[in-house]
C-alpha cells in the first residue's frame, strides 16, 4: 500500500510538472490575437501595407517583362530579301479604323508585303491609344494577320457621324450659295449616309434641296446623273444671274438719264443773261444790191 501510494504520488507530481511545462510555453510563444490586440491602429495598418506592397512588388516583377503579342510561329518569319519598311500612315485611334488597314495593306502591298507578314508590321502605323490597345495584347496570342485585323477593328470604333436619310432630305441650298458648291456639300453628306441610293434618285432628292427658279428650270429637262445635273444648274445660274443684271441694266440707264436731264437744266438767270444779250445785239440782214 505504500508503494502504491508512492506510485499515485509521483503521478500527480508528473501531472503538475506537465501542466508546469505547457503554461510556460503558453507564457513563451504569444499568440497572434494578443499580438495584434497590443498593437495600434497605425501599426496595423502599416503591417497591411507592407504586405500588400511585398505582393505587388512579386507580381509586377513578373508582368514587366514585355513579350510580343504574336505567336513564335509568326515572330520566326522572315522578311523577303531586300525588304525596305515603308513609312506608315499612323494611325492614333480618333479616325476610322478601317480606312486605316485599307491604308496600311496597300502600303504593305506596294513594299512587297502581304499576309501574315503584316502582323510584325502593324506597330509601325500605331500610336497614342491604339498604340496602347496594342501593348495590352495578350503575350502570344496573335497566329494570323486575319486575327490581328478582326482584334483591331472589334476594339477601335470609328468616330465618324453618320448621316441619316432625313437629314440628307432636309439639306437645302443656302441663300446666295453657288450651285456648283451646294453640289458637292450635297454629295459630301450623301457618302456618310447608311441608305445607298442610285444616282438616280439621288439627283432627284438633290433637286428638291435647290432655289426654286432653278428647280423649275430643271423639271423640264430632268438631268439622271451629277454631271448632267451639275452642268444644267451652272448655265441655269448664270442665265439667270445675267437676266437679272439686263433687267436692272434699263432702270439704271432711266436713271442716269433724268439725272443728266436734271443737271442739265438751265437757270432762270441764266436764261434772262442770254434774251437780254440777243436783245443788244439785233440780227443785221444784208441787202442785195
Amino acid at each position: 500500500m505504500f508503494e502504491a501510494s508512492n506510485n499515485g504520488s509521483g503521478d500527480e507530481d508528473s501531472d503538475k510538472e506537465s501542466n508546469h511545462d505547457e503554461d510556460s510555453a503558453d507564457k513563451r510563444v504569444p499568440k497572434r490575437g494578443s499580438v495584434l490586440g497590443s498593437m495600434s491602429a497605425e501599426q496595423i495598418q502599416s503591417l497591411i501595407a507592407n504586405a500588400i506592397k511585398a505582393q505587388l512588388g512579386e507580381g509586377s516583377r513578373k508582368t514587366n517583362l514585355y513579350t510580343k503579342p504574336y505567336t513564335k510561329r509568326i515572330d520566326l518569319l522572315r522578311m523577303p530579301h531586300g525588304y525596305q519598311p515603308p513609312k506608315f500612315n499612323q494611325f492614333d485611334g480618333k479616325g476610322n479604323p478601317k480606312q486605316h488597314i485599307v491604308r496600311f495593306i496597300e502600303t504593305c502591298s506596294n513594299a512587297g508585303t502581304e499576309g501574315n507578314w503584316l502582323v510584325k508590321q502593324f506597330v509601325r502605323s500605331l500610336k497614342g491609344i491604339a498604340f496602347d490597345w496594342y501593348t495590352d495584347l495578350e503575350p502570344e496570342s496573335i497566329n494570323s494577320w486575319e486575327q490581328m485585323e478582326h482584334e483591331f477593328l472589334n476594339r477601335l470604333y470609328s468616330t465618324k457621324r453618320t448621316v441619316s436619310m432625313t437629314e440628307l432630305t432636309n439639306t437645302k441650298q443656302w441663300k446666295d450659295e453657288p450651285v456648283l458648291d451646294y453640289i458637292n456639300r450635297w454629295r459630301s453628306l450623301s457618302l456618310e449616309c447608311k441608305g445607298r441610293l442610285s444616282e438616280a434618285s439621288a439627283v432627284e432628292m438633290y433637286a428638291q434641296g435647290m432655289e426654286w427658279d432653278l428647280l423649275y428650270v430643271l423639271q423640264m429637262s430632268k438631268p439622271r446623273t451629277f454631271q448632267g445635273l451639275a452642268t444644267k444648274a451652272h448655265d441655269m445660274e448664270m442665265r439667270i444671274a445675267n437676266r437679272r443684271g439686263k433687267s436692272s441694266s434699263p432702270y439704271e440707264f432711266k436713271k442716269d438719264k433724268g439725272e443728266t436731264k436734271k443737271h442739265s437744266k438751265p437757270s432762270k438767270a441764266s436764261t434772262k443773261e442770254t434774251m437780254t444779250t440777243s436783245v443788244q445785239k439785233p440780227v443785221r440782214i444784208s441787202r442785195k444790191s
